[in-house]
């Protein structure tokens, strides 16, 4: 296998949409970050969330290479680890490439030192935009979805869910996505058909500016410790980029109370109180939670909403990144310039109507 080095190239970007990257026209790179963590956390312990075994994240990379190689993918780019995906993946190229099937792109995987956490999905990333990937899949939760929006914020994305509260992410075929990321990646759909744009939040707390996904939970528990949050009753505030009743996860409190959706510019907030109302909400896989609600309303970006608790952790995207201490502030910002991603279902369907998938080109009745 080949071992690629990162290469420095400036990405030009766009306030309307993500430019392409200066790749040589007779390449199409596309990248792939699996993180080995995802769908591991302490919420195997307190709830009975689904678990992805490491054989399933590297057969999932499998189904992705094969539409990327019949539609002319050049070339993969895979972040490695030591957990065995990337040597499940390695097997699998061999033994594909002794069978002489379809062919697959070549897999090269970025070099980097491994330091066992999310910076190296966001290290592998940095290196893949940098080495001309048009768009990188990322196989994880909320977390790390976050985590690479946040390394490579103009970049699409294409969402597979292997974590735990996915909520970000698509739960959805890999062989699909593949199929989709095929045709966008290889210029037979334009960004304006494939992509869209989604909402963020943005936490300030002192100098730190950090990214959120889906939620900001504000929790009266003074360490990071285990991360995750799994106990309603420690929970004191709740900003949300959307929040629709059928998700898992923290945004489901908001759900119940202010529901928001996810095309809607507008966020939603929930300050929390153990008297007067309050919801059932199923915070994490197996775990339904009452929590009870002294507030809630909507969220208008560029607004900062300030954080009222003044002790305790700050949970991102479901996971507690920040410790709160007496004399800090806080605040909580919606913005509508969020990260890129493919639009699966959009994609397929503009690359049907003009053809793309080399059936003819159908115009769709007048209705």
């Amino acid at each position: 296998m080949h071992l690629a080095h990162p290469v420095r190239q400036a990405m030009h970007r766009n306030r309307e949409l993500p430019a392409v990257p200066s790749a040589a026209p007779s390449e199409f790179v596309v990248g792939i970050v699996a993180n080995p963590a995802s769908g591991r956390d302490i919420r195997r312990l307190t709830a009975k969330a689904s678990v992805f075994p490491t054989a399933e994240k590297a057969n999932m990379i499998q189904r992705l290479l094969g539409p990327l190689g019949q539609l002319g993918v050049d070339r993969v780019l895979m972040m490695p680890d030591a957990t065995g995906i990337s040597a499940g993946v390695i097997r699998a190229v061999r033994t594909h490439h002794a069978q002489k099937l379809p062919p697959w792109p070549r897999l090269d995987f970025v070099d980097m030192a491994l330091e066992d956490g999310a910076e190296d999905s966001a290290t592998a990333a940095r290196a893949m935009a940098a080495a001309g990937a048009r768009l990188i899949v990322v196989l994880g939760g909320d977390g790390t979805h976050r985590v690479v929006a946040g390394a490579v914020p103009e970049m699409p994305l294409a969402t597979l869910s292997t974590g735990t509260n996915n909520v970000f992410p698509d739960l959805r075929e890999a062989t699909v996505t593949g199929l989709a990321v095929g045709v966008f990646a290889t210029g037979r759909v334009a960004p304006e058909r494939a992509l869209k744009r989604n909402k963020c939040l943005y936490v300030q707390v002192g100098g730190r500016r950090e990214l959120a996904l889906v939620d900001v939970c504000v929790t009266r528990m003074a360490h990071v410790g285990a991360r995750a949050v799994w106990a309603g009753d420690t929970i004191t505030e709740l900003f949300v980029a959307f929040a629709e009743p059928d998700a898992i996860g923290l945004s489901s409190i908001a759900a119940m109370v202010a529901p928001v959706g996810r095309d809607e510019p507008c966020g939603a907030y929930v300050r929390c109180a153990g008297d007067g109302r309050s919801v059932w909400a199923p915070i994490a896989p197996g775990l339904v939670s009452r929590v009870g609600v002294a507030e809630a309303g909507r969220m208008q970006p560029a607004v900062n909403y300030v954080v009222t608790t003044r002790r305790g952790s700050i949970a991102l995207d479901g996971e507690r990144e920040i410790e709160l201490l007496d004399g800090d502030g806080a605040e909580v910002r919606l913005s509508l310039d969020g990260p890129w991603t493919l639009d699966v279902g959009a994609t397929l369907g503009e690359a049907v109507r003009c053809g793309a998938l080399g059936g003819d080109a159908v115009r769709p009745p007048d209705l």
